[in-house]
């Protein structure tokens, strides 16, 4: 029977395998801090969001979110602008140059998530996916 225990060892060596712990460079091996890649990808996918909805969907406290949008702003690769129809909103859009550090960084995830597949025998694939989904669906839970 499987605890926490080996739960826990078992995130952590997944952890470090797959390269969460570097928190400099994310696990498809782009030299851009993860959290900025996740945003890129938010807000690559959604377009203009408010940081609101930008802290609510990293899970990140509204502070850090604001530091990281700054980070994305300093690097030129967003910009904030005026909300359409609300005079003193303001949504996180990414530049023509963020568009591309976002491609780039999508091919590379793509890569590296093909192919670690690859190396899962097919017939357990859909059963990997399953338990990160499960996994994930337990974490969510308060």
């Amino acid at each position: 029977m499987t605890d926490g225990r080996e739960l826990q060892e078992a995130i952590a060596r997944f952890v470090r395998t797959f390269g969460l712990h570097q928190p400099d460079q994310t696990p498809c091996g782009q030299p851009i801090p993860v959290s900025e890649a996740h945003a890129l990808g938010e807000l690559a996918r959604d377009g203009a969001l408010r940081q609101n909805d930008l802290t609510h969907r990293l899970r990140l406290e509204k502070s850090t979110t604001s530091r990281l949008v700054t980070q994305l702003i300093n690097r030129g690769w967003a910009e904030r602008i005026p909300a359409p129809g609300d005079g003193r909103g303001v949504l996180v859009q990414l530049t023509p140059n963020g568009m591309n550090a976002a491609t780039q960084l999508a091919k590379a995830r793509a890569a590296r998530f093909s192919a670690i597949l690859e190396r899962v025998p097919p017939d357990e694939r859909a059963n990997v996916v399953r338990a990160l989904e499960l996994l994930t669906s337990a974490t969510d839970q308060p």
